[in-house]
């Protein structure tokens, strides 16, 4: 049962959402916002995350990527939809592309939002416990699935597996593809049975324990989208800084070692 103090700051936090600027605006000014944007090669970041790899994205001290697996889902996507446009950040979806055929036009929405559109694999599967053939098609239907959606323009080529589950033979087929692998720095453990406070607390404790990173969290989960609006004012109050990740425009003339663009 949530608290009367948290049912406020939640009505508090989403007041006016229905109006919430959309992408390249910000019509709240004490918002948390995204403090910049950073542009990444896949080729010169394959794997990134340090619960499974050995580096993750170039943040500074105090930056957190936010990053939601497994939607879209209704009405849970849309609430977290919601909460990102009332402090204007911007996030990256992994996206499941047996929930983007059931509703494509919510990742229509996601895109036109401004937020980044990953893909997730086509079920929710381990695949690293399937032959190497099917979870390539698994992994490929999800791709298309997401770029039917986007009416052919096609996500960003970053991929995260379903429970963070690859084999050395399919991480190598994905970089060979030119996809990046994300992985995760925070979990914020909102696929488990904990309620919305401990989910903040718990995200919270790990950010100041390793400083920044990639936060894991899951759009398909009622608790995420009651705790996203008090783990965002959480993250202001504490001087954290949101970056939107996007995929790096191809430039000719660039090394394939370039990085990142800020």
């Amino acid at each position: 049962m949530r608290s009367p103090t948290t049912l406020a700051l939640i009505a508090a936090v989403l007041l006016g959402s229905a109006t919430a600027a959309s992408a390249g605006e910000c019509a709240n000014s004490k918002a948390l916002g995204t403090s910049r944007t950073l542009a990444v090669n896949p080729q010169a970041f394959p794997m990134v995350g340090k619960d499974q790899y050995q580096e993750t994205l170039p943040l500074k001290n105090r930056e957190v990527v936010l990053t939601f697996d497994d939607g879209p889902s209704a009405p849970y996507t849309e609430m977290v939809l919601e909460a990102l446009a009332a402090e204007c950040v911007k996030a990256t979806f992994f996206l499941l592309g047996s929930n983007v055929v059931d509703d494509p036009e919510l990742v229509a929405r996601i895109s036109q939002e401004g937020h980044t559109i990953g893909t997730h694999a086509f079920n929710h599967v381990e695949l690293d416990k399937l032959p190497f053939e099917e979870a390539v098609k698994e992994i490929e239907l999800g791709i298309k699935a997401a770029t039917d959606a986007l009416a052919g323009r096609g996500p960003a080529r970053f991929f995260r597996a379903p429970m963070l589950e690859l084999s050395p033979q399919l991480e190598k087929h994905l970089t060979s593809r030119g996809l990046m692998i994300w992985s995760i720095d925070v979990d914020s453990l909102d696929w488990t049975e904990i309620p919305e406070e401990q989910v903040v607390a718990e995200t919270i404790k790990k950010l100041e324990e390793v400083g920044k990173g990639i936060l894991l969290m899951h759009d398909i989960q009622p608790v995420t989208a009651r705790a996203l609006p008090l783990l965002l004012e959480e993250l202001k109050r504490r001087n954290f800084r949101v970056v939107h990740v996007v995929p790096a425009t191809p430039d000719p003339k660039a090394k394939k070692t370039s990085g990142l663009v800020r």
